[in-house]
């Protein structure tokens, strides 16, 4: 059994062989090869090809599908990509239908090509209705893509071109552009991404200028006339190719392509100089344009020349060099379908019934087609490197990379720059370096500064009009002149450029001031001026109106108040100059110095004895007198010499500086205001003067003064006048305007107060006015010159009247002034007080151990008070280290040298004494070189007795000389 299984199965076997054989030789016969077929994916084209966009771009879609489906990658892809264009031409109607007829007659997949913004709006309503993706590659997005989820952009955001322009904006520092764009869809986002990206970097966009697609050339001039009205000289254009041609070549001849200028285009727009060609380079030199920027590979110069044999072929007549980027977007896009479709595998076209299939329109009759959704998705996910760089899409559109920076110079386009989302505007795209050299319109290398004076335009200038301070700011024989109108024309002059001037009086008929101050600054906001000069102080509220440079004077305000002589003359003035605790210090160290002189000399010298009377009479007498340094008592022992030199440079400097003091309090003037702060103002309900028509009333009110008790005034004049007859106790007012007035009367008052800050005077120009900045550097770089200080000593004067507050007054001098003086003598005159005692109980130490046994510290009191009292021995000769007093001969003094010094005198007087070498007794009596008498000896016994026979000898030698004649 088992071999007759064996043999039916190899007879089964053979005839398998052999039948499987014969077929093959037939097939080979017939010459037919057995393939598998690809699965055709419809995707519809809806292109306008009359136009360069859709032009390029279908020869782009053409070689794309041909290269894809040729690349050996791909050999064994299942699925194939089949196009059905429709040349619709610009018109939104017709686009969508022919993607109505695309959808229900042909059943496509997906429909590439929506090439407006405009055809986009109603193509993507066709997509959300069926589920067909619909793939534009240069159309903006109508809406967020939350709303339109089946259109997809297989191109890059505007919103980063207009980072990359607001980056390049920013970079050379303009503070205002102007948009110049077509107005039509294509910009209704672009333009709102613009201006917030230039807000982000500080730039204002206070114009948005719009041309209707179909304006003609008229309407471009008129366009062109209100853009050279304004500042701004910075423009971002954004239109057709054909419309951009036609504006720039106007631009051009009404002198808007010259020096100063800033021209840059966005992208859509850059291609021009691939389409037109010489005719857009000739009247757009100096312009900057933005394009995405597309890495130059092999692959490219490859489809580069197989598309311009194409595009050639079948444009005959037509030069194009590369195909736009637009160009390469198409081609990605193909790519990016055809993967999509081979990820998303075959599925046949299942479009089933709409759920609102029961409407009387084709629109509401179009079927969904599940398929198309399933490619929609496989097209989200797919990432590859095509044509135009890496092609990955995020937020249902291209994501976004690197721009590069073009200057069109002569018949080139070079590229200067790139602008990367990390690194911004670069000179290198791989490194962070400056900017290659851009030539700007008119052939010009230096940054425009991002604008200029409107061709023919004045500054029309107001200048305000008042009774008073015209100092500042005045008009005499129809011309303005003062401070304001001088500095500003300082800087005026300095500015690189000319600016024509037209002062205008902020006047009425009658020549008066046709308001306040904040009405003119308003006016400034109406238009009416284009900047006001004059002493316009800088405000919080004012600026919310206009721009006001920095300052050109110091700021603040503060009170003028007038002055009085505090001065009172009286019989005790001279005391003044000292304190009541600086007067008794003095007279305290006065009698403790003498005395401790008297303690030292008292032992030794004849000057220092005496009846205690004499004595006391003699400290207090020999102290004082060292005040005026006419001591003529001898000072012998070394000690109280020292405690008496010291002393006396003590004495020195209080006498110095007593003297001083007097002489200021008799001599200078001692002004002081009569008000010194503003609670006293208030408190006392004072009347108040400011200057009219300014902001000041505001101020008082915040300041808590009574608005029934502030006069206003005009004048330097009415201020004297108001303050001098009492009519305003104080003025608060600017100080510019105080010190105009006290250069004037400087001497009768002054400024007190603290300082209530504010920002000084300014020029007023409208809001986001280009020449506010350099006027404000104008104003600093003025402010360090020369000439400014020239002008403000001309203005308040060239000696600054000084505050006369309380700290300049004369005050009396302290004990405290002098403490480290009196501690100085104080020392050294008790150290030498207690030397001197331990000096005289170490030599007289005998005393005290002379009798042991009746010795005690009882009996210490008594020996002392003989030590002090007595001296060393009964002829009173000197002890060691204290040497007795000499008479200059050397002789002892006695009570007849107090004779012969009278004598002397007597004689040196009389008048009627005979020629000399006759003899006379008086002359034979005078004996010379004896020294005066000293105080002490005068008050001692000897005195006493001395002088009682001076008096008889007297009068015996009157008698004498009597009986002579």
């Amino acid at each position: 059994a088992a071999v007759t299984l064996l043999r039916v199965a190899t007879g089964v076997l053979l005839a398998l062989v052999f039948l499987f054989g014969a077929s093959g030789v037939a097939a080979r016969r017939g010459g037919v090869v057995p393939r598998r077929r690809r699965q055709v994916v419809d995707v519809g084209v809806i292109l306008d090809r009359s136009t360069w966009v859709g032009n390029i771009s279908w020869t782009c879609i053409q070689l794309a599908l041909e290269d894809f489906y040729a690349d050996a990658r791909h050999a064994g892809y299942r699925t194939r990509l089949k196009l059905h264009l429709r040349d619709t031409g610009l018109d939104a109607v017709e686009a969508a239908s022919a993607g109505i007829d695309l959808l229900k007659n042909v059943c496509v997949q997906a429909i590439v090509g929506p090439q407006t913004s405009t055809q986009a709006k109603f193509l993507a309503e066709l997509g959300n209705k069926s589920s067909v993706p619909i793939i534009s590659f240069s159309a903006n997005s109508p809406s967020r893509s939350g709303q339109t989820p089946y259109f997809i952009r297989t191109a890059w955001n505007d919103s980063s071109q207009a980072e990359a322009i607001a980056a390049l904006v920013q970079k050379h520092s303009w503070r205002e552009v102007i948009p110049v764009f077509e107005d039509d869809d294509s910009n209704t986002r672009f333009i709102p991404d613009l201006v917030g990206a230039l807000r982000q970097v500080d730039t204002h966009v206070s114009y948005r200028c719009k041309i209707h697609p179909s304006a003609t050339e008229a309407d471009l001039k008129s366009t062109i006339s209100s853009l050279k009205e304004n500042w701004t000289s910075v423009f971002v254009v954004r239109m057709s190719h054909t419309l951009a041609r036609n504006f720039f070549k106007l631009a051009k001849d009404e002198g808007m392509m010259d020096r100063g200028f800033v021209w840059i285009t966005a992208y859509s727009l850059t291609d021009i100089f691939d389409v037109v060609g010489s005719p857009a380079l000739d009247v757009m030199q100096g312009v900057i344009g933005l394009k995405p920027y597309v890495q130059d590979t092999v692959e490219l110069h490859k489809l580069s020349q197989r598309w311009r044999k194409k595009y050639q072929l079948e444009n005959p007549g037509i030069s194009a060099s590369i195909p736009s980027v637009y160009g390469l977007y198409a081609y990605d896009t193909i790519w990016a379908l055809a993967l999509a479709a081979e990820k998303a595998g075959y599925v046949n076209s299942d479009f089933g019934p709409s759920v609102t299939n029961n409407g009387s329109t084709d629109f509401d009759r179009i079927d969904t087609s599940k398929a198309a959704e399933k490619l929609r998705g496989s097209l989200l996910d797919v990432t590859f490197m095509g044509m135009s760089g890496n092609f990955c899409i995020a937020d249902m559109q291209l994501v976004s990379v690197n721009y590069t920076i073009i200057n069109i110079i002569g018949q080139k386009r070079k590229v200067v720059g790139y602008w990367t989302p990390g690194s911004g505007i670069s000179g290198s795209l791989n490194v962070k370096a400056d900017l290659g050299t851009i030539r700007w319109p008119g052939d010009n290398e230096n940054v425009p500064r991002g604008w200029l004076l409107p061709m023919n335009k004045t500054l029309q200038i107001g200048v305000p009009v008042k009774p008073g301070f015209d100092e500042f700011v005045k008009f005499e024989n129809g011309k303005p002149k003062g401070f304001c109108i001088d500095v500003f024309e300082a800087v005026i002059n300095a500015l690189s450029y000319d600016v024509p001037l037209h002062y205008k009086p902020f006047a009425d008929k009658k020549g008066n001031s046709k308001g306040t101050y904040d009405d003119l600054v308003y006016s400034v906001y109406r238009k009416e001026y284009d900047v006001v000069v004059g002493d316009i102080t800088i405000l919080a509220n004012r600026s919310r109106y206009v721009d006001f440079t920095l300052p050109y004077t110091e700021s603040g305000v503060r009170m003028l108040v007038p002055v009085r002589d505090h001065r009172q003359k009286t019989a005790w003035t001279f005391l003044n100059p000292l304190t009541a605790d600086l007067w008794l210090g003095a007279g305290a160290f006065f009698v403790f110095t003498g005395f401790v002189v008297w303690c030292i000399e008292h032992r030794t010298n004849k000057d220092f004895r005496g009846p205690p009377g004499s004595q006391i009479g003699l400290v207090f007498y020999f102290s004082f007198s060292t005040l005026v340094f006419a001591h003529r008592e001898r000072i012998l022992n070394n000690l109280s010499r020292i405690a008496v030199v010291v002393w006396l440079f003590v004495v020195l400097i209080l006498q110095q500086s007593y003297t001083a003091s007097l002489s200021s309090v008799l001599t200078v003037e001692q002004l002081q205001p009569t008000v010194t702060n503003l609670e006293e103002v208030i408190r006392n309900r004072s009347y108040v003067g400011y200057l009219n028509d300014s902001f000041l009333p505001v101020l008082l009110k915040r300041l808590k003064i009574d608005e029934s008790k502030i006069i206003p005034l005009d004048s330097p004049e009415q201020y004297n006048e108001a303050l001098t007859s009492g009519r305003v106790a104080v003025i608060i007012d600017e100080i510019p305007y105080l010190k105009v007035f006290l250069k004037q009367y400087c001497q009768n008052y002054t400024m007190v107060g603290p300082t209530y800050k504010l920002d000084g005077f300014g020029y007023a120009f409208p809001r986001g006015s280009p020449l506010a900045p350099d006027i404000s550097r104008g104003i600093l770089k003025f402010a360090s010159d020369d000439r400014m200080v020239n002008m403000q000593k001309e203005l308040y004067g060239a000696t600054s009247c000084l505050d006369k507050d309380d700290s300049q007054t004369s005050s009396s001098l302290t004990l405290l002034s002098f403490q480290g003086l009196f501690i100085i003598t104080g020392t050294s005159s008790v150290l030498a007080l207690i030397m001197h005692a331990v000096i005289t109980i170490y030599n007289n130490r005998h005393e005290f151990s002379s009798d042991g046994s009746q010795s005690s510290w009882p009996r210490w009191p008594a020996i002392l008070s003989k030590l002090f009292h007595e001296g060393d021995n009964p002829s009173n000769t000197p002890i060691k280290n204290e040497p007795a007093i000499e008479n200059v001969d050397g002789a002892t003094e006695s009570p007849l040298n107090i004779t012969n010094h009278i004598i002397e005198h007597l004689t040196d007087m009389d008048t009627g004494s005979p020629p000399e070498g006759e003899g006379t007794p008086g002359r034979e009596l005078s004996v010379q070189g004896t020294e005066p008498l000293s105080f002490a000896y005068m008050h001692s016994e000897r005195g006493h007795n001395g002088a009682a026979s001076l008096s008889r000898n007297l009068s015996s030698i009157r008698r004498r000389q009597i009986s002579m004649e």
